[in-house]
């Protein structure tokens, strides 16, 4: 196991790195403030490949190892952790058609998918069964040429504002058996939304039910095969895991960063800041847990490109470590600068407000420690 960064690697990062520089950071107040990302920044991302990162090369994408995804994701949240974590969550439904979809739904999906003119959104969570997502109501009949989706799904990134949707429904009897995955296309018979969410953080991702009546939608959207939609979207979360607590590490590091330089500028007591002991434990306390927080997020990483029973487990550990020292991290940072911090200016109270979601989303912490548990203790 080698964490050292190949020069390829280092590339990616330092593309996205500059990318979030020159696109995203200068216009992320304004885009928090206004609810909603133009829409015409997703396909300069998909110039860089950011489309279709983990599709393989033989379906259009760039093919990249779970690891490396973690690079580009942790580069572009110095910029803005909402724009990263929408654009992972469009590439964990993306490696999904990939992997599970038909030829058919390929051809029609991957080309627009990738080059971002088809932004998609991940729909497993209902208003009454969030953690227990096996316990989904949503159902899929099927009618003669296809399926009617009846149910409501919630807390949807990117719902009203993506132009399809992979939504996890019940085609069989209760249990994770019997659920099953359909693409459904905005604008299809039978598909509304709810009102704007008003939210803490992620702002600039428009959030909003996912409401199927009867909506309609042709057989060949299915996603692989009848029964298999729980396995497909849990797989998918894996990885979407990693993603998340990516963005919690680039958000933090960005913060230090910002810090380090503070404590060197800003003055009191006629020294800079940065000579005071009791602020130098402070950094060094959130350095030592950043910099683990970056080992346990790529050994999970490479446990995942390499196939190791106990991926599963790693990522669950990484997606609750690093998010949580990520928050610990930003707020720190924000007490750090004082009143400053406290102003939207300085951007810190943005971050902390937008990564304070990863320790629910993508499975709480909660549920990550019943999962770490679980494989700790069985017999």
């Amino acid at each position: 196991m080698d964490f050292s960064q190949t020069e390829e690697q280092t590339a990616i990062f330092d593309l996205a790195l500059a990318f979030g520089a020159e696109h995203i950071a200068p216009n992320a107040q304004a885009w928090d403030e206004a609810g909603e990302i133009p829409k015409d920044l997703w396909p300069k991302l998909a110039e860089l490949g950011f489309g279709g990162l983990f599709v393989s090369d033989a379906s259009g994408g760039i093919g990249l190892t779970r690891l490396e995804g973690t690079f580009v994701f942790e580069a572009l949240s110095h910029s803005c952790a909402s724009v990263a974590a929408l654009l992972s969550i469009h590439n964990m439904c993306a490696a999904m058609v990939d992997k599970f979809g038909s030829d058919d739904l390929k051809s029609r999906i991957l080309g627009p998918t990738i080059e971002m003119e088809k932004l998609l959104a991940y729909c497993l969570t209902e208003p009454g069964s969030g953690s227990d997502a096996a316990a989904l109501k949503t159902r899929a009949v099927r009618t003669g040429g296809g399926y009617e989706l009846t149910g409501t799904k919630a807390f949807i990134s990117g719902g009203g504002y993506s132009d399809a949707y992979i939504v996890m429904c019940r085609t069989g009897d209760a249990g994770p058996k019997g659920i099953s995955a359909i693409v459904v296309d905005d604008g299809a018979d039978g598909l509304s939304f709810g009102g704007l969410e008003t939210k803490m953080g992620w702002k600039s991702q428009p959030t909003r039910q996912v409401q199927l009546d009867k909506c309609v939608t042709p057989a060949s959207n299915l996603l692989g095969q009848e029964g298999h939609g729980f396995t497909y979207a849990m797989q998918g979360l894996d990885g979407g895991r990693l993603n998340i607590a990516a963005c919690s590490l680039g958000a933090a590091q960005a913060a230090m960063n910002q810090t380090v330089a503070y404590l060197n500028e800003r003055k009191a007591f006629g020294q800079n800041l940065a000579q005071f002991q009791a602020l130098q434990f402070k950094m060094g306390a959130a350095e030592i847990k950043l910099q683990a927080a970056r080992v346990l997020l790529r050994q999970a990483a490479w446990k995942l490109d390499t196939g190791a029973p106990d991926a599963t487990h790693h990522c669950a550990i990484a997606k609750a470590y690093v998010t949580e020292v990520g928050s610990e991290v930003v707020n720190q940072c924000l007490q750090l600068h004082g009143g400053y911090g406290y102003l939207s200016d300085y951007g810190l109270e943005k971050r902390l407000r937008d990564i304070r979601v990863h320790e629910i989303l993508e499975g709480t912490n909660e549920i990550m420690h019943m999962i770490i548990s679980r494989n700790l203790l069985k017999p």
